[in-house]
């Protein structure tokens, strides 16, 4: 069942994920690092989520050289080659301090906002996982309540991969936004389009 929440709730203490680890099969070559005027496409999802409200905010996956090569703190992903799946479950697991819950972004989202991040961030409330909806659910735009982990842990370890799978049994709830706010980046086409 869909449901979907008001905004307007005070938001926990939040960090920022941002997923770098895909094979970027489709477009060819590493999407973490294309330019989009003028900056790699991680960057500016990392710059949407900090200027939404989420600190710290580092990359997952995509390895060291990445990370330096896109100015990113980064972390190894616990799970390459296993899906996004495997990345959310590292950005949780990678949680320290008063990090309540963790943002998780795609790195093929360079329109993403500030004011999307904060009308996501807003829809938490009491609920373990928001996610942007748009004419499907966004589980690459989502909040996620770092007490999820051992339910995920627990699915990735019954085989699967699928993040729609493994958030059966979790209070989720959704966020409406236009899709435009959330076009992704997957072919050299959307790339033109975008420059």
């Amino acid at each position: 069942m869909i449901r979907t929440v008001s905004v307007g709730s005070v938001a926990p203490v939040v960090a920022g994920a941002v997923l770098c680890g895909g094979a970027s099969r489709r477009m060819g070559v590493d999407k973490a690092t294309l330019l989009v005027q003028g900056e790699p496409m991680a960057v500016r999802v990392a710059r949407a989520l900090e200027l939404g409200g989420c600190r710290p905010v580092y990359a997952v996956g995509g390895g060291a050289d990445l990370h330096r090569a896109i100015g990113l703190p980064g972390v190894a992903d616990e799970h390459p080659g296993e899906g996004p799946l495997g990345g959310v479950i590292t950005a949780l697991a990678h949680q320290h301090g008063d990090v309540t819950a963790v943002f998780v972004v795609a790195c093929d989202l360079p329109e993403l906002q500030p004011d999307t991040v904060r009308r996501v961030l807003d829809g938490l409330g009491g609920h373990e996982v928001v996610m942007a909806w748009t004419d499907r659910m966004e589980p690459l735009c989502a909040v996620w309540r770092v007490g999820v982990l051992a339910h995920l842990r627990a699915e990735f370890a019954q085989g699967r991969r699928s993040v729609h799978e493994a958030i059966a049994g979790l209070d989720v709830a959704f966020v409406e936004l236009d899709e435009a706010l959330l076009r992704n980046v997957n072919t050299p086409s959307d790339l033109d389009r975008l420059r």
